[in-house]
């Protein structure tokens, strides 16, 4: 990123990379919900529109936070992925979800996946990982 940084501080750091919604949200269908195209983006239920789910996947390449490639069954589509600087966010994108899961009353979240996420932590993290990492 050639943008300039507005300081040295971590937290602003990481903001300026996936500090709006659309990309979190990006990453969350990535590496939650298995999705990988950009039909199946749009589908979300928040209702991206064209242009910013477009901005935002190029942004989150641009930062190294994702990749793409043609879909080895279909050229014409391509296919995105989280990178490892990408799932190295997993665990902020869970913490989120425990605490969203915690103060929302009107969470969508399955909750049996979110019972997952707290009791083991770590090996619901790596099961994420070892997906992405056959994939390659």
């Amino acid at each position: 990123m050639s943008k300039e940084r507005r300081s040295q501080c971590p937290i602003s750091f990481t903001l300026d990379l996936v500090g709006d919604k659309w990309s979190l949200l990006i990453l969350r269908d990535l590496m939650l919900f298995n999705k990988k195209y950009y039909g199946e983006f749009l589908n979300s239920r928040e209702s991206i529109s064209t242009n910013i789910l477009a901005d935002r996947l190029q942004r989150l390449e641009n930062s190294g936070l994702i990749s793409k490639q043609k879909d080895e069954q279909d050229k014409k589509r391509l296919i995105y992925r989280p990178t490892e600087k990408g799932l190295d966010l997993l665990p902020l994108i869970l913490e989120m979800v425990q605490w969203g899961v915690k103060y929302d009353m009107q969470t969508a979240a399955p909750l049996s996946e979110v019972k997952k996420m707290k009791k083991d932590r770590e090996g619901y993290v790596k099961n994420i990982r070892k997906r992405f990492q056959c994939q390659k």
